[in-house]
């Protein structure tokens, strides 16, 4: 099966930030990234919302109730009392935890699970038994013995960080390195039982070698380029272009 494309709105709302104007409208590019067969929806509520803001939460929620009930919404995160709260008031499908500072631009690593696990358990517990189901941003490093420690954790996912490998659009033998250990991670998360995402500086580029060496990938969350090809192609036209990228006949 193909992998399954959730759209990461954080850039168009980043974009409607700069001015107190009321466009552009997340919801309605969300509404047309839908309409366009993207399988979800995905945003990172930061705690200074200098772009989803959690106004635009419940907003994001009933649309997708409303007019497309078989789409998910994905919630992204670190694990503060504020943002598990917001996700049992939100009730997205899936919420990925990120181990990100607050401070930071984006999220840039996976988490330490020989360090981090007994952090998350609870917080995984406490966010499965309201019905959610979580994953886990984990380094695309081929570690075989994190992942059996992310697997302990009770996580249904992980998300592999692509960062490093969509940053190799300028070097083809370090992509093709980069590649081979995500290949490697997936694999392993694979044998334990877990899902796999990935997510992050993924492109209409380099999404097929990926879907290619992991070809069990569940779901891609894509923003940055995927808003930046919607400013050239439009948003439905970029939203097909990136499924075909993960493999969709359409």
């Amino acid at each position: 099966m193909p992998a399954k494309l959730s759209v990461n709105l954080n850039a168009v709302a980043m974009l409607r930030n700069r001015r107190d104007l009321p466009w552009p409208s997340v919801a309605h590019l969300g509404r047309i990234a839908l309409q366009a067969g993207a399988y979800g929806l995905t945003v990172h509520p930061r705690p200074d919302q200098r772009h989803i803001r959690f106004t635009d939460l419940p907003v994001l929620r009933a649309l997708i109730d409303d007019e497309f009930p078989q789409a998910e919404f994905n919630m992204e995160g670190y694990p503060s009392e504020d943002f598990l709260q917001l996700c049992e008031k939100t009730q997205p499908e899936q919420v990925t935890l990120v181990p990100d500072d607050p401070s930071q631009a984006t999220s840039d690593h996976g988490f330490n699970f020989r360090t981090q696990s007994e952090i998350l358990k609870p917080v995984i517990a406490r966010l499965k038994a309201g019905g959610m189901r979580v994953s886990v941003f984990a380094d695309g490093d081929g570690d075989a013995e994190a992942v059996k420690l992310a697997k302990a954790t009770g996580t249904d996912r992980i998300e592999l960080y692509t960062g490093p490998y969509g940053g190799c659009f300028d070097k083809a033998g370090e992509g093709e390195r980069q590649l081979e250990l995500l290949g490697r991670t997936a694999d392993a998360a694979l044998a334990e039982g877990l899902g796999v995402n990935a997510g992050h500086d993924l492109t209409v580029e380099n999404l097929p070698a990926l879907v290619g060496r992991i070809p069990h990938l569940a779901e891609v969350s894509i923003g940055h380029g995927l808003t930046a090809d919607a400013l050239e192609y439009g948003m439905a036209e970029t939203v097909r272009r990136f499924r075909r990228a993960c493999g969709e006949h359409i």
